[in-house]
């Protein structure tokens, strides 16, 4: 009895045994066949065109294509008051930021001398490290509810507002392509640039 049971056990082991070397040489033929796939198709080239839309004209481009750079290249034309930026945010700005860009429900811009709370929140005035990024913030997403709907006379405007309402620039400066990259934020020292080596390294 007890032979006929081992004999079991050693049938039912070589049996296991075949069954898994199959499984895995089928599995390694399914790797291969995948990897060969890949090589032939990330090998091919990519269609010129795919057959939807068209080339955008180059006045939809250009409407498109905004960015500023932290050095001030992409700046437009015109000009920016902070006395003509005041009466902008009161109209458009204020249900959001807050009177004066402090206490809004969307967060203040403005730094508060006087704070309820002793949180620091942060403002324009203590995080914000580049003055032209604030032209380039403002005109692609404000305000809220009309994105892109400010001219860039009223988007400098409303730059050298807040930069005065942060104490940053005086209130008679006059903001445009050429004043406003030259504008130093107190946070911008804060900004340190990652020069590690010995690994990937950021450029």
């Amino acid at each position: 009895m007890e032979i006929h049971y081992y004999k079991y056990k050693l049938l039912t082991l070589i049996g296991f045994g075949i069954a898994l070397s199959a499984f895995q040489s089928t599995n390694h033929s399914v790797e291969s066949n995948t990897l060969v796939y890949q090589s032939k198709k990330d090998s091919s080239e990519t269609p010129q065109h795919f057959g939807w839309g068209r080339t955008p004209t180059k006045a939809e481009i250009e409407r498109l294509d905004i960015d500023v750079r932290p050095d001030g290249k992409g700046l437009p034309a015109g000009v920016g008051l902070a006395s003509k930026g005041k009466v902008i945010f009161e109209t458009k700005c204020v249900a959001c930021h807050g009177v004066g860009g402090i206490g809004g429900a969307n967060g203040s811009l403005v730094i508060n001398k006087n704070p309820s709370d002793k949180k620091k929140e942060k403002t324009i005035g203590n995080y914000w490290p580049f003055a032209t990024t604030i032209f380039d913030y403002v005109r692609r997403a404000m305000p809220f509810n009309a994105p892109g709907s400010l001219t860039n006379e009223e988007v400098y405007h409303l730059t050298a507002y807040l930069l005065n309402a942060n104490e940053i620039i005086d209130e008679k400066y006059v903001i445009n392509a050429q004043t406003l990259p030259k504008v130093i934020m107190p946070a911008q020292k804060l900004y340190v640039p990652d020069d590690r080596k010995g690994g990937a390294e950021i450029k």
